[in-house]
């Protein structure tokens, strides 16, 4: 699908894959726009890993080996394929049932980030669980291609939660910086929370023209229609979102994201992660 402005939603062998297709399809909805289900398959991890040969061995014995190595490879990337189609497959007929017409579905072998800044062009909107198949047994609280693939990526990306429904109200984390506007902008001008009630928050160290950028942000929503609530509230950024997402009921999180480089976030964390972990509802996130 070569289609401009679509939903690319990333699925993978996990339950996850249900919530992000959920997720996408209703953006899709929302947006009036095509949505392709991708799965990456990824030829390394299909390498099969024999019994120890060590020592010397004949020619004949080599060559035997290697044949026979390489029928087990064909037969596991073989398996794989028909295991992603059958995925694929069911999570097309789930999107088809929450509404969405003829979604399309692909899968490839290769790397996850250079597959989705290669196609990017033709994305409006990415759609990722914030856990994956790793996550099924490692238990991470946040999958490890979220931030690389954020960092990566200059489209929005929908990180989604353990479970997903239709949002009913959705909170911008608002700074007045220039990212954030660009998300009010963006909410303003896009269909995608059409109809839906609108809080805007700052939070963090009080700037002096808070209230100013407040209003500019009321004025740019109601214009378009939203209805829109404001809240300023000084504190520590991720516990003051997550304790008004939670009383507020807030079911969508709309944020700026990995405004500092890894280098930095190494040293002394990254904000965007911890809000992720700490605010458990479905987050854009803007680059």
């Amino acid at each position: 699908m070569q289609t401009e402005d679509k939903v690319l939603a990333c699925v993978d062998q996990s339950h996850f894959a249900d919530y992000v297709t959920d997720a996408a399809a209703w953006a899709a909805r929302q947006m009036q726009a095509p949505l392709e289900l991708l799965h990456i398959l990824d030829h390394d991890k299909e390498v099969v890993i024999g019994k120890d040969h060590s020592g010397a061995i004949g020619v004949n014995a080599q060559q035997n080996l290697l044949s026979e190595l390489s029928e087990q490879d064909e037969s596991r990337s073989k398996e794989n394929r028909e295991r992603g189609r059958e995925l694929l497959n069911g999570l097309r007929q789930r999107a088809i049932k929450l509404g969405v017409e003829a979604p399309d579905v692909r899968q490839r072998y290769g790397d996850l980030e250079e597959t989705l800044v290669g196609a990017q062009e033709q994305v409006r909107l990415f759609v990722l669980g914030r856990r994956g198949e790793s996550a099924e047994t490692t238990q991470r609280d946040l999958g490890r291609n979220v931030e690389r693939m954020v960092r990566s990526l200059s489209k929005p990306i929908l990180a989604v939660t353990d479970q997903f429904s239709e949002p009913k109200q959705v909170l911008i984390a608002f700074d007045g910086g220039s990212m954030t506007r660009r998300g009010v902008e963006m909410v303003a001008a896009s269909p995608l929370f059409r109809g839906l009630p609108v809080h805007v928050l700052m939070s963090g160290k009080p700037r002096r023209d808070s209230e100013k950028q407040l209003d500019w942000a009321r004025s740019t929503l109601e214009t378009a229609g939203f209805e829109v609530t404001l809240a300023m509230i000084p504190g520590d950024t991720e516990r003051v979102i997550a304790q008004y997402v939670h009383e507020q009921a807030i079911d969508m999180l709309l944020m700026g994201a990995y405004g500092h480089s890894p280098l930095r976030s190494l040293f002394f964390g990254s904000k965007t992660t911890d809000l992720l972990r700490s605010a458990n509802v479905p987050t854009l996130l803007l680059r």
